[in-house]
């Protein structure tokens, strides 16, 4: 594996750390990805998302969904007792585990439901009005504002 050496970047930059450490993570879990439990991501509409975790054996008791420090974070720890039961075959796996999601900035989570052993968290991003483009109109010498997409029809003539 190659080792990406990003020093220049910090020090040529201002204001992309959040870049550069979200390349840093990447990285570093690319040697230890986990594929436990199996879970999609999909997008719902413009600017909606829905993660879908298998947790298969898991009760509502039993699963955590918190959002910390900008990550979306779930975990489950099956109950202590097993009831004493005698297993000759476990397919189902019931151990514990912490996933972990970053979250761009803006986006938040709505609710999260968990049915037919499908945990579904949804996320909505939300834009705020500071960031949204608005239209700037263009004034004229005189003081008065003229709107781009109007043609004056003395210049025309």
């Amino acid at each position: 594996m190659r080792h990406f050496d990003f020093a220049p970047l910090y020090r040529a930059t201002v204001g992309f750390d959040q870049i550069a450490d979200l390349m840093d993570r990447v990285l570093a879990n690319d040697v230890s990805t986990q594929t436990y439990p199996p879970y999609n991501i999909e997008k719902t509409a413009d600017d909606a998302y829905r993660i879908s975790i298998a947790v298969a054996g898991f009760s509502d008791a039993d699963l955590s969904v918190e959002v910390r420090d900008g990550a979306l974070i779930v975990a489950a720890r099956k109950a202590e007792g097993e009831d004493g039961k005698t297993y000759l075959h476990r397919g189902i796996a019931t151990r514990a585990f912490e996933r972990r999601f970053h979250l761009a900035d803006h986006v938040r989570v709505t609710g999260a439901t968990h049915e037919d052993g499908m945990l579904h968290i949804d996320l909505v991003r939300e834009m705020p009005e500071a960031l949204k483009p608005r239209r700037i109109a263009i004034a004229k010498p005189d003081g008065g504002t003229v709107d781009k997409d109007v043609v004056d029809a003395q210049a025309v003539n």
